[in-house]
């Protein structure tokens, strides 16, 4: 007999969460199916892990120079295996987090695998055995996706590994492949460089975080190449296998060897299995087609996150998740704007980025006007020892319209929500100026930049 609810959300990864906790706010009843622990793959093997390794080598990075700062210090020994017991540690932390929230808010949590029967009915199969969940109002889909291989080449966790492997594995590779050069490669090359380990990252593209400004991917390339980090561009990789100390690669290129590959060319929606062939929803380049509520071809079914396409962010997932509760509730949910969602690559020094980069903004016929101030010149910067990098902001010249945002430097990722609250409010480079910010902060460099797209830079 099906246990009936409002709605079933599949998935709690941040999307189906979210989605579900703000279907309870709006007083619906509300059932998740989870195949893992709540939080999905960003809090569990993602996101939440890879940040606490980041830390880490953050942690390891400012101790070993901590001469610069007037402080000795003798025999510094690093324990990747606890750097990893650490990150496990805050996930699980995280997820206890999600579990609270859900008892909270009175919300049911099945363990298994869900499928839809019919576009009201999920089917979950679990250990205990199956179980059919009735949702009267919607269901929003949140699987998620996984990650992605190159042809021919099988990821074992072992001498392969993807991201989900690499926060497991206990054991620092002496020399580690990187296939990829997006936010996931760097990041990872940024921890095992930081542990001892040789990093080799391969990208297909000409540059790496090729999705970046071009101005902030070579400042990044450089960085890493002074850190020992060797990165090659352009490289296509036709074979993985073992051999040598581990693995070999072939690319045309010529042929690399390291103990470990860690494969990071991008991720695929999980839409196998669930059940959208049987109710007719309809796919789109491999993503679930969804209208700006959220709802697929389907009535009363709706799918976030990263099944819906891109970009496959966790953040841009909780906004869907939101869109999604609310208009099952019967609610105008504002849609949201792809446009406005930062990007955010959590490596040292840190990326992130708004908007359209200046390439971009000159491709679609805008006259622009561009300001950038390097954290060199910022007192803040100078004082915290971190002075790579800068903030560059692109406006456009007529209107000072804020089209697009680029941040490498110290606490990017922090800075960048300035801008992307500056353009929800539709702000303009005149409106940011006359916006007293404190001093020091990181946060006057973008301050100075918008300046200095105004051609009134004061520090620089």
């Amino acid at each position: 007999m099906a246990k009936k609810f409002d709605v079933v959300v599949v998935g709690t990864g941040p999307g189906g969460y979210v989605g579900a906790i703000r279907c309870a706010q709006l007083g619906l009843t509300v059932a998740t199916v989870e195949d893992d622990r709540p939080g999905g793959v960003c809090l569990n093997w993602g996101c939440i892990p890879t940040k606490a390794l980041l830390r880490n080598a953050e942690v390891l990075h400012l101790v070993e120079s901590a001469d610069r700062f007037g402080i000795k210090v003798d025999n510094v020994r690093a324990d990747y295996a606890e750097a990893i017991k650490r990150s496990r540690g805050v996930a699980d932390r995280m997820a206890k987090g999600v579990e609270f929230l859900f008892r909270k808010n009175k919300i049911a949590l099945f363990s298994g695998t869900g499928a839809l029967t019919s576009k009201t009915t999920v089917e979950v199969r679990g250990a205990a055995g199956t179980e059919t969940l009735e949702a009267g109002r919607g269901v929003i889909l949140a699987t998620g996706s996984q990650p992605k291989s190159l042809p021919g080449v099988s990821i074992d966790e072992k001498l392969v590994i993807s991201s989900n492997g690499a926060v497991r594995n206990e054991t620092r590779p002496a020399s580690i492949i990187v296939i990829g050069a997006g936010a996931v490669g760097m990041e990872f090359a940024d921890v095992y460089a930081a542990y001892g380990s040789q990093v080799t990252v391969l990208e297909a593209l000409p540059r790496v975080l090729p999705v970046e400004d071009e101005e902030v991917s070579t400042l990044l390339s450089r960085l890493f190449g002074r850190r020992g980090i060797t990165l090659k561009t352009g490289v296509k990789v036709s074979t993985v296998k073992p051999g040598g100390p581990g693995a070999v690669v072939e690319t045309d290129g010529g042929r690399l060897e390291a103990e470990q590959v860690l494969m990071a060319v991008g991720r695929g929606a999980r839409t196998a299995g669930i059940g959208l062939e049987a109710v007719g929803i309809q796919l789109e380049r491999g993503f679930v087609k969804v209208a700006p509520t959220m709802e697929t071809s389907v009535k009363g079914v709706y799918a976030i996150g990263d099944m819906a396409g891109g970009p496959l962010l966790a953040h841009k997932a909780m906004a869907e998740g939101v869109i999604a509760a609310e208009a099952i509730a019967g609610q105008h949910p504002r849609p949201l704007d792809y446009g406005n969602v930062p990007s955010c690559t959590y490596c040292r020094p840190q990326v992130a980025s708004i908007g359209l980069s200046e390439a971009k903004a000159k491709d679609n016929g805008r006259d622009v006007t561009v300001g950038k101030f390097p954290f060199t010149a910022s007192g803040k910067a100078v004082a915290l020892g971190e002075t790579d990098g800068f903030v560059k902001v692109v406006a456009d010249k007529a209107t000072g319209e804020i089209l697009g945002v680029h941040i490498v430097g110290p606490e990017a990722t922090e800075i960048i929500h300035e801008f992307a609250v500056g353009r929800t409010l539709e702000a303009t480079l005149e409106e940011i100026m006359h916006t007293v910010h404190a001093h020091p902060t990181l946060s006057e460099a973008a301050l100075e930049a918008t300046l200095a797209a105004l051609g009134q830079a004061i520090h620089i």
